[in-house]
């Protein structure tokens, strides 16, 4: 079963519905005894950076025990730029700092926000991300990941310069792009997600 952490800051119910799609049981809970329990944890997210980790407070001791134990724990959109260290868009405000680095805006010349279909170039292997090289994923973001070390970095977009599209270091992953809103090729990738184990390490 996958546990989908409700900090009032995603869509939830499409995440959910799309596991449902894929046969896999989800709940959608802000309950941290049933967030502590949780095999493999998935942290949403749309809106600002600094909501986003006050609402994320209650749960920050659950989520790094989860990672800690070497449980698989999937970030998506806003749920990957918290896991920096921090964010350009709520200055003075600390992200998880699982991922070393910052949160910038998208840079001036080009359309914002990054919102749309756009092609994947995968840099590095990833168990989730088998077969997504060179596919379209939908993407809605102002901001994007700037990671201190590139060899966590999995994947990028071409948007007039490379943009972080996915992140993944040890049992930790997380996309920019949105797999629930991205057909069959984002359901893959939820799929690879809900089939590792623990330990699975990237």
């Amino acid at each position: 079963m996958i546990t989908i952490i409700d900090y009032k800051s995603g869509n939830l119910r499409s995440i959910s519905n799309s596991f449902k799609k894929i046969g896999v049981e989800a709940i959608i809970t802000s309950d941290p005894i049933e967030i502590a329990d949780a095999k493999h944890l998935v942290l949403p997210g749309v809106g600002a950076f600094g909501t986003a980790m006050e609402n994320i407070e209650p749960f920050k001791d659950v989520i790094f025990e989860h990672i800690d134990d070497g449980k698989p724990f999937l970030g998506i959109c806003l749920g990957l730029q918290v896991l920096l260290s921090s964010s350009e868009e709520s200055p003075g405000v600390k992200g998880l700092d699982i991922f070393k680095g910052h949160v910038a805006k998208i840079p001036e010349g080009r359309k914002i926000p990054h919102m749309g279909w756009n092609q994947l170039k995968q840099v590095k292997e990833c168990p989730i991300l088998n077969g997504v090289d060179g596919k379209d994923f939908y993407f809605v973001h102002s901001y994007h990941a700037v990671l201190d070390d590139e060899s966590n970095l999995s994947a990028v977009v071409d948007y007039g310069i490379d943009l972080t599209a996915a992140v993944s270091k040890d049992n930790v992953f997380a996309t920019q792009f949105h797999p629930e809103k991205s057909g069959t090729v984002g359901l893959n990738i939820l799929k690879a997600f809900c089939e590792l184990r623990e330990g699975d390490l990237c």
